[in-house]
């Protein structure tokens, strides 16, 4: 099922892409960035409420409300290259090649033994013979 899920994210991902490069034709990357977050916000706080989980707020622990923010903060900065790169360049040399590297960075840098995930092949070969995806332990 994992795997559906890995090819929703990338045909949204590659449909972000397309369409953001058509809405930012005549506006600033930061301002495009700002509308597509209140965007998002409101379509997952939508999501929290629509599946009925609102009532986990509560158990969030402080450590893990912390490394959520980081994340956020992490996410917003990224966010803003993003937009900028698309903005300045042209969105499939960008985004193909560029946007895979966080997959590539996370098993040398440790931090899959910090999450507890493991590197594992893909149960199929792609054109490289295979490539290594992180899954959970």
């Amino acid at each position: 099922m994992w795997v559906l899920y890995g090819f929703g994210s990338a045909l949204f991902a590659g449909l972000t892409a397309i369409l953001a490069k058509c809405g930012m034709r005549m506006s600033d990357s930061t301002v495009a960035t700002a509308i597509r977050t209140i965007v998002v916000l409101a379509f997952s706080w939508g999501m929290v409420f629509l599946v009925g989980s609102e009532a986990q707020l509560a158990e969030i622990s402080g450590r893990t409300l912390l490394f959520l923010v980081l994340s956020g903060l992490a996410t917003g900065a990224s966010w803003l290259c993003y937009f900028r790169g698309l903005q300045i360049g042209e969105p499939n040399a960008y985004k193909t090649h560029i946007d895979s590297i966080p997959i590539q960075c996370k098993a040398p840098t440790g931090a899959t033994a910090y999450i507890r995930e493991r590197i594992t092949p893909l149960p199929c070969r792609m054109r490289t013979g295979g490539c290594p995806c992180a899954s959970k332990s």
